[in-house]
């Protein structure tokens, strides 16, 4: 399993459904059709994926700047 973050390719609002996708080893469309279902019950599932949204962090590149 990889580490928990949002990842810079293939996310569509913040990347939270993707990130959890690839931590878990699911389709990312998967995860993205559970939070649709889910937020067909009751609870806080729009407050959770916002928190989530605003706790994870970017993924991380190795492109950028050139080191000396």
């Amino acid at each position: 399993m990889s580490a928990l973050a949002r990842p810079r390719d293939g996310r569509w609002i913040g990347g939270v459904c993707a990130g959890l996708a690839r931590r878990f080893g699911i389709s990312a469309n998967t995860m993205r059709a559970i939070f649709v279902v889910s937020c067909l019950l009751p609870g806080p599932q729009f407050l959770v994926y916002l928190a989530l949204w605003v706790v994870l962090p970017n993924e991380k590149t190795n492109s950028g700047a050139a080191s000396w």
